[in-house]
């Protein structure tokens, strides 16, 4: 039968099926059936399974896609994770998702109508679900595709470089307060303090660190464990090396399914999305692929051309992302016929190339273009390191005399987050007047962002939070280095991972180093003061320089250091400049080093840090760049 989007079958539910866990606990279950004349279709067919955090009748009316399957002769198996609204169990930060989607999957073999092969989806958690279950080498998962999730969540997406990404801790905040689960609101008087005008997170992050039993958290306490769980375990110890969240650990026990990953340049788990296809590809027969467009994190943004603040134009954009799974779960689950066959492994958006007008809807105009490639990084990669220079430049050419600059940071006062790669770092507004109970008020109509995804003018506004006029460009403030070139004279192609290589000392105990990749426009008409766009960024705490294990670096001592970038592919066009910011906070997207040394998310005290970035022949700190040929 050939690849069709339009609908073939009727659909029949069968509603909060309560399939049991390996230790007791249920998880409520929709089954949504191919159905003909009133009549469910005989015999066994391909299973699709989604397991969400989400409420599962919510993520259905966002996309549709249960139903969508089901209507086109798949079984459709969506499932509340544990804790979560009709399931049973309490929330435990991803830990049970590899034993409960393990069981899960069993349960499907157990059934008449399964055909012995599984397909998965899903996005973010939903992401993580997939890997984590596949993590315990499940036989009937032959096919998946996580949209956008992670890898190690101690490297990156959870904590990132021995930092803590806040969105997680608002996360705790938001979930608890929209989970409608009857054992988690058994009290009812919790709804009420959780819904009605309880403090937001983003006025909670004012008061950093956060205290146990200070916060609404207490009133859930399954959630407040686990939140001070991800917010003080600083260390890469043993709990972050569970097959949920480190999957990347168990890559070898993963099943030789068919596995399409998803990402974005600007998501939250860029990183992790080609790590996953580097060592999945590398060890599995699959097929492994992997599609990265330039988009912000989600499911819906696939469908969209713009990422923030910046345009890349209509073919940015997938016309449906539902069309996209269809087609890889008719080709690995049915065994279709299907163009996958031949397709490229690697399908990447290389932004760039725009004339940076601005859009009728107020964005600049990047551009760009999709190019298939065989690899991941780029064989034909030419690894370019720019140095940076004691007047503020940044060259291919080594500084040919020795210095050092430094500068003042203080944690009371952090530089403020203008987009990039976040997802989830929200607060909830108050339930709509005269509604006290959260099932009736929906999610989607009460969350905000705390800080704005995507890529931004690095200059501050109003709209990004801890900015203060008189709103002027981030690079003038004292706590940032910048670093740049001159106008390039021809196109710069750079696609690949990234590394800055800093030698670096403070005069603090501890302290954080950061690292923003910037594509600076000229000025034009329509942006008379030119435009910065942030490309990329990251941070490391330099305790964790070594790795995953504390090691303070004593106060004065040089140390040379690696920040790792997310992946990017970017052409700087010729007349842009190439510009590397480096300073030692990011906020609200990480947590701020209070520059002491005391264990992170239960100190009292804040110290300012002279942190000394060096550069010269022997001390020759500098961005490595993946420039493309050509």
């Amino acid at each position: 039968m050939p690849f069709s989007s339009e609908p073939l079958y009727e659909v029949d539910i069968e509603q909060d099926v309560m399939i049991p866990m390996r230790d007791g606990v249920r998880l409520a279950t929709h089954v949504y059936f191919p159905a003909k004349d009133g009549e469910r279709l005989p015999g066994a067919h391909p299973v699709v399974l989604n397991r969400t955090p989400y409420r599962k009748e919510d993520t259905e009316e966002a996309s549709g896609f249960n139903r969508f399957f089901a209507q086109r002769g798949y079984i459709a198996v969506s499932q509340d994770c544990r804790g979560t609204f009709k399931s049973e169990g309490d929330v435990d930060f991803l830990v049970p998702e590899a034993e409960d989607g393990f069981d899960t999957l069993a349960w499907c073999d157990q059934q008449p109508w399964s055909n012995g092969k599984v397909g998965s989806w899903g996005t973010s958690w939903s992401g993580w679900t997939q890997t984590a279950m596949a993590a315990l080498g499940p036989s009937n998962l032959v096919s998946m595709v996580p949209n956008m999730s992670g890898a190690i969540a101690h490297e990156s997406s959870v904590r990132h470089g021995g930092t803590l990404e806040l969105r997680f801790l608002a996360w705790a905040f938001w979930h608890s307060a929209t989970n409608t689960q009857a054992k988690l609101k058994s009290d009812p008087t919790l709804d009420g303090a959780l819904n009605l005008g309880a403090t937001s997170f983003a006025d909670w992050i004012t008061r950093m660190p956060l205290r146990k039993g200070q916060t609404q958290l207490k009133l859930v306490p399954a959630y407040e464990e686990w939140a001070f769980k991800i917010y003080t375990e600083s260390d890469f110890t043993d709990y972050w090396k569970h097959p949920s969240l480190a999957p990347a650990l168990y890559w070898d026990d993963f099943p030789d399914a068919a596995i399409q990953i998803v990402g974005g340049w600007y998501d939250s788990y860029t990183r992790a999305t080609l790590q996953n296809y580097v060592g999945l590809s590398s060890r599995k027969k699959g097929p492994v692929r992997v599609l990265v467009g330039p988009w912000t994190h989600g499911s819906n943004t696939l469908d969209l051309s713009y990422a923030g603040d910046v345009e890349f134009g209509p073919d940015a954009a997938l016309n449906t992302f539902r069309d996209l799974h269809l087609a890889w779960f008719d080709w690995s689950l049915k065994g279709q016929d299907s163009e996958l066959a031949d397709a490229a492994p690697v399908r990447i958006f290389v932004m760039g190339g725009g004339d940076g007008h601005r859009t009728g809807s107020g964005r600049l105009f990047h551009g760009g273009q999709w190019r298939d490639e065989n690899e991941w990084p780029l064989d034909r990669t030419d690894y370019t390191p720019y140095f940076i220079h004691p007047d503020s430049t940044l060259s291919p050419e080594r500084s040919s005399q020795e210095g050092e600059t430094t500068y003042r940071f203080d944690p009371s006062d952090p530089v403020p987050s203008i987009g990039g790669n976040v997802s989830s770092l929200s607060a909830l507004d108050p339930l709509p007047l005269g509604i006290a109970d959260p099932a009736y008020g929906p999610r989607g109509i009460r969350i905000h962002n705390v800080m704005s995804p995507g890529g931004f003018d690095q200059v501050e506004s109003s709209g990004f939070y801890g900015c203060k006029p008189p709103y002027l460009p981030l690079g003038t403030r004292r706590d940032i280095l910048v670093y740049q070139t001159d106008p390039l004279d021809k196109d710069l192609e750079v696609t690949g991972p990234i590394d800055v290589k800093l030698w670096v000392s403070s005069s603090a105990p501890d302290t954080d180093f950061t690292a923003k990749l910037i594509d600076v426009y000229p000025p034009n008409p329509w942006y008379p003061n030119g435009y910065a766009l942030n490309i990329t960024d990251s941070i490391l705490r330099l305790r964790y320089r070594n790795g995953g294990q504390t090691n303070f670096l004593p106060p004065g001592d040089i140390a040379e250091i690696t920040i790792t970038l997310y992946p990017t592919s970017n052409l700087f066009q010729a007349g842009h400049r190439i510009r590397l910011d480096i300073s030692s906070s990011n906020f609200p997207r990480f947590d701020v080093n209070p520059n002491t040394g005391d264990p992170i998310g239960t100190e009292r005290r804040r110290q300012g840090a002279d942190n000394t970035v060096y550069h010269g022949p022997t001390r020759s700190s500098h961005i490595l760049l993946p420039v493309i040929p050509g």
